[in-house]
């Protein structure tokens, strides 16, 4: 979820709060007049601060449709 800061804090705080962004890839909302505007990465590094999770199949999920899992499946 998205930091929602005042204009004034963003003045306060620009560079530090830019570095952030650009180190997290988090966005950053600053709500002025009733709306909300977004700082946001443009290539964003989102899917290089994921985790690997072991244990997930890697691939085409249409194969694993036309898999044969009998020898395998345990009722």
């Amino acid at each position: 979820m998205a930091d929602q800061l005042t204009p004034s804090s963003l003045r306060a705080n620009l560079y530090r709060i830019l570095d952030r962004v650009l180190e997290t890839g988090e966005p950053v909302e600053i709500r002025r007049k009733g709306r909300c505007l977004r700082i946001v990465p443009k290539e964003g590094k989102r899917l290089e601060l994921l985790k690997p999770h072991c244990g997930f199949i890697q691939g085409d999920p249409d194969t694993l449709v036309h898999m044969d899992w009998s020898d395998q499946w345990r009722p």
